[in-house]
């Protein structure tokens, strides 16, 4: 692999992992196993025939879990702890033929990014299940699973492709996260409210409100 193959597979699996890890480990063993790509020495260990097992069996459990609303919130509030480490160390394990100042920038900047698409799609689903119908749940799943096989295929296959996906990726990223931070607070501002909660305090409270007769 070149450098640039390198560099797009290490931020491929780093995004692909914020959204999917079990799916990602999953294709990346595939295809080294296949033949289909050379993967970096240091992670040839994912074609081992019992890890794409245990990723395969964690992907089917995921795919069920994903599409019932409220457990998948749940469930991606656990991979917190998950993905995104597993994410850095992906990224870094890509880059580690080309040095450790690599693989700790690769660690850094993967692991950023596996935060980056597992909050949004993590906060995305909380606006998700605050809709009374299941549906979109559904489709909001099925549409991330094709994301990260059609993301790691580009990652692998064309990068040049990835790279400017990437880029448009990362500044829709600018522009959403915000909203989705506000669309969350507001979910749970009304869940607390519900149950008695004080309601939130207005965000330019009248300092002289008129006296009452």
């Amino acid at each position: 692999m070149n450098t640039l193959e390198i560099i797009t597979l290490s931020m491929g699996t780093a995004w692909a992992s914020g959204i999917n890890l079990y799916a990602a480990v999953f294709m990346l063993g595939y295809m080294g196993a296949t033949g289909n790509v050379d993967l970096p020495p240091d992670l040839e260990i994912l074609t081992n025939p019992l890890v794409m097992a245990a990723a395969g069996f964690m992907y089917a459990v995921e795919f069920f879990a994903d599409k019932v609303p409220g457990v998948d919130s749940v469930w991606d509030s656990l991979h917190t702890f998950i993905r995104i480490p597993a994410g850095a160390m992906l990224a870094a394990g890509a880059v580690g033929e080309l040095g450790a100042g690599a693989e700790l920038a690769a660690m850094l900047v993967g692991g950023t990014l596996t935060t980056a698409t597992h909050a949004t799609k993590s906060g995305s689903r909380v606006l998700i299940n605050a809709s009374p119908e299941p549906f979109t749940n559904w489709v909001a799943s099925v549409t991330e699973d094709v994301a990260v096989i059609g993301g790691l295929w580009a990652a692998l296959i064309h990068p040049w492709l990835f790279v400017a996906l990437l880029v448009a990726f990362i500044l829709l990223l600018v522009w959403l996260l915000p909203k989705i931070w506000r669309g969350i607070k507001f979910v749970f501002a009304k869940i607390r409210s519900l149950f008695g909660g004080n309601k939130p305090e207005s965000p330019n409270p009248d300092p002289d409100p008129p006296a009452q007769t």
